[in-house]
């Protein structure tokens, strides 16, 4: 921990409750203080910290009555000494420091245990109760509860993970725990399921099992099909199997996030249906949703997932993985492992041409030449990584220079069709097997939208595609 002592713009300073120990504030101390500040009395330094996200503000992490009297005396600065706390949660510090003729109460105590316990579950009853001068015994009671919601939800992830038959080590790793707990729990993986499959006997739905235990829908249904062919979990899932080379399907709600313009479940379920088997490992190196690993798990295979964005508590399944723009892979915790994946299912960012935000460090904003560029390596990569027999998936559409542009006006050069990305695959090595039509629905136009573009001569596309690779 390192000091700072400064003088600080009274106005820079606030009062943060989220890390504040004590239920109210004493107007009565506050008041003393202002007329011990009008004698002369000098105070000892209050404490603060740089406020995360806003340079030059400060929140207090000791002195919130001294703070509150120099404001109430209309002083303009005070001097305080600003604490670095690196790993140390700042309300357990608070509450450490809560000495002197006001020590916490019953009350503020527990409560500052819960808090800090919901901000670190990972923190110990033995570390909680020494800065807030409680026995071990003591803080166990008060976290009791939030402690089995807490290893109820690891016992989840952990049997989630352990479905789509991502190994150990990495599971251990993705929920940051010792390897060892991650062994000691799994032998109570079998047990987990029981309560869910008694209620799935006794009639309830997948539906009212999901929401009754708080499991997500596609684990509970890699249990209700458990043992059934793929052609039988496609009938009990009401899911189309179509055995020729369009696609069209509506959107089905029960797999992978929502959002706009998505590839329906059945995509992903016919893709593994024709050109994998039960068990197999599928890899999805850029997964914007969960819809891949959502779809193997009702289909019974293994799915690697990874993406830029880390959703730990919503997503465990998709390890956080940033595919370095200049082609710097060397540390990708997957295709470097013994087993290869039997199938790649990859739909990467669109093109967005000067895409904002997190498209930023995406290849959505790249140029065209650098866009199609990356693919190429991209796709060589996966293929020298693979195995001789792996199979390619992939999903695209073409994006054309149609955004407000009558379509005799369109641009060549800033479209990027599925020709193009064809040609990026079949320079990397990888051969074309077949082009499946997966067109999407046309009711994404509403009536105003279909009529201006029909004003003004603009062709969109609801055309998408599956090039199948190998």
């Amino acid at each position: 921990m390192k000091d700072d002592f400064v003088t600080i713009p009274i106005p820079d300073i606030y009062l943060d409750e989220s890390i504040y120990p004590r239920e109210n504030i004493d107007q009565k101390r506050i008041g003393i203080f202002v007329e011990n500040l009008r004698d002369g009395f000098k105070f000892d330094p209050i404490e603060v910290q740089s406020c995360p996200g806003q340079k030059g503000r400060y929140r207090i992490l000791d002195g919130v009555h001294r703070w509150s009297a120099y404001k109430k005396a209309g002083l303009t600065e005070v001097y305080a000494i600003v604490r670095i706390l690196n790993q140390m949660d700042p309300l357990l510090y608070a509450a450490k420091l809560a000495i002197g003729p006001r020590q916490l109460t019953e009350a503020e105590t527990r409560n500052t245990a819960r808090r800090v316990y919901e901000n670190n579950s990972r923190l110990t009853s033995i570390e909680i109760g020494q800065a807030i001068g409680r026995s071990r015994q003591a803080v166990d009671r008060y976290i009791a509860d939030l402690r089995a919601v807490t290893l109820l939800a690891l016992d989840l992830k952990m049997f989630h993970l352990n479905q789509l038959g991502i190994p150990q080590d990495r599971i251990a790793k993705r929920l940051d725990i010792p390897q060892r707990t991650l062994s000691d729990h799994s032998a109570e993986m079998p047990r987990w399921a029981f309560p869910l499959n008694s209620d799935l006997v006794k009639g309830l739905t997948v539906p009212q099992v999901a929401e009754k235990h708080g499991w997500p829908e596609p684990l509970v249904w890699s249990l209700a099909l458990k043992g059934k062919d793929d052609q039988s979990r496609f009938e009990a899932l009401n899911w189309n199997l179509i055995p020729w080379d369009v696609w069209e399907f509506n959107e089905d709600t029960r797999f992978g996030d929502q959002g706009m313009d998505r590839i329906p479940s059945q995509v992903i379920a016919n893709i593994l249906y024709f050109f994998s088997n039960q068990n197999d490992l599928i890899f999805d190196p850029m997964s914007a949703s969960s819809m891949c690993a959502d779809t193997c798990l009702a289909l019974e295979r293994r799915c690697w997932s990874l993406d830029m964005k880390d959703r730990p508590d919503t997503k465990p399944e998709i390890e956080p993985y940033h595919w370095n723009l200049e082609g710097k892979w060397e540390d990708m915790p997957i295709l470097f492992s013994r087993e290869k994946p039997d199938l790649i299912i990859c739909e990467p960012p669109w093109f967005e041409k000067n895409a904002q935000g997190d498209a930023k460090k995406s290849i959505s904003g790249l140029s065209k030449k650098e866009y199609l560029g990356f693919l190429e390596k991209f796709f060589l990569f996966l293929k020298k990584k693979s195995k001789k027999k792996t199979r390619l998936a992939f999903i695209g559409r073409d994006f054309q220079d149609y955004e407000n542009c009558p379509a005799v006006k369109e641009d060549p050069d800033k479209a990027i069709l599925i020709y193009d990305y064809y040609k990026s695959l079949q320079k990397a090595g990888w051969a074309l097997t077949h082009i499946i039509q997966t067109p999407l629905s046309s009711d994404r136009f509403d009536a105003e939208m279909v009529e201006e573009m029909q004003e003004k001569r603009i062709l969109g596309t609801t055309g998408r595609y599956v090039l199948m690779m190998v």
